[in-house]
């Protein structure tokens, strides 16, 4: 994703672009798994994590990324796609390989309906499935 692509990216979800919400930008964009903070600090050299964790809690926030707690005890991030409101219907499925420890999100797999009780309020979901990966099923 080139500069232009990415500001264009930015601004259209109200962030503002700075050169580092650009390069972590292009970082999540590259990655085919939701990455850790620490994961994201180890692709800067030079860059602080409190930095970094401002810059994931404002895409969050703009509803760029969303955050997986998939029982890792580290906290991942992913890209939503471009519709996405993160809005429960937008909510899907992640997989955690125990094997690689790496987390996909399954975007064509939604999160199976939830009947709450009268009065309840859907805010978020969660759900993590867990097992092998197709890379590391080959081994």
């Amino acid at each position: 994703m080139d500069n232009e692509n990415t500001d264009k990216k930015l601004q259209s979800k109200n962030i503002k672009p700075t050169a580092m919400r650009e390069l972590v930008l292009k970082v999540l964009t590259e990655e085919k798994t939701a990455i850790s903070l620490p994961e994201l600090e180890s692709k800067f050299e030079k860059a602080e994590k409190t930095t970094l964790y401002r810059t994931l809690k404002t895409f969050e926030k703009h509803k760029l990324i969303h955050s997986i707690d998939d029982g890792s005890g580290t906290m991942r991030y992913a890209l939503c796609s471009d519709s996405c409101v993160c809005d429960p219907e937008d909510l899907h499925v992640h997989f955690y390989c125990t094997k690689c420890k790496k987390t996909y999100c399954l975007n064509d797999i939604p999160v199976p309906t939830i009947n709450l009780p009268v009065g309840f309020t859907l805010e978020n979901v969660n759900m993590v499935v867990k097992g092998i990966c197709s890379n590391c099923s080959k081994f």
